[in-house]
């Protein structure tokens, strides 16, 4: 389990294609401490740590997992959101997070406002995942606070150290970030589509 709170950002320095899978090889200052089989948090995505040397660690993505999330449109150079699974006695930063990414959606818009940001996204209503104003989303793995829901779209503000430590400073109109919506609001949405199913 996460909590959305990245713990630092580390640089895809080479990707590696083996059938349908991909081998990522990432830079940062926390890869000369995990351990094999160590579970680590990818811009939202529970990968496995399979090689550490010096300071880059390698994981790899099957197919189920690139369909379903960004990692496939990553290219050497990018930065990558990281966070280790938070232990029994840490302290909860931000919300539940387990590090299975619901979807993708587009940014559809960034506007600076006056030291902010304020992104907005867009994702496809058909899985019937669902925002709530003030309530919980994860984005690239970063827990955020939704300001503006939508049908099918939310808003998030971002403060510049979030914006200086995330890979939210890369983030352009345009390109797809993954997304893991609050559990919660998942339980809910699903009751009530079996209740609407059964009607």
């Amino acid at each position: 389990m996460f909590t959305g709170i990245i713990e630092t950002v580390g640089t895809l320095t080479d990707i590696e294609k083996e059938l349908g899978n991909i081998h990522f090889f990432i830079q940062s200052d926390i890869s000369n401490e995990l351990k094999i089989d160590q579970s680590v948090s990818h811009n939202g995505v529970c990968l496995t740590v399979v090689g550490i040397e010096e300071n880059t660690h390698k994981v790899t993505a099957i197919q189920e997992t690139l369909l379903k999330s960004n990692l496939g449109d990553l290219k050497v150079g990018d930065l990558i959101n990281l966070e280790r699974c938070t232990p029994t006695n840490g302290r909860f930063d931000g919300h539940i997070v387990q590090g299975h990414v619901d979807q993708t959606a587009i940014c559809i818009g960034k506007e600076e406002q006056r030291g902010s940001w304020l992104f907005t996204f867009e994702y496809l209503p058909q899985q019937q995942n669902i925002t709530v104003e003030k309530g919980s989303i994860t984005v690239n793995g970063i827990s955020l606070t939704v300001v503006n829901s939508q049908k099918n779209q939310f808003s998030v503000a971002i403060i510049p150290y979030t914006i200086e430590h995330t890979n939210l400073q890369q983030v352009k109109i345009g390109d797809t970030v993954n997304l893991e919506f609050d559990i919660v609001g998942k339980y809910v949405s699903k009751i009530m589509a079996m209740r609407d199913h059964s009607k």
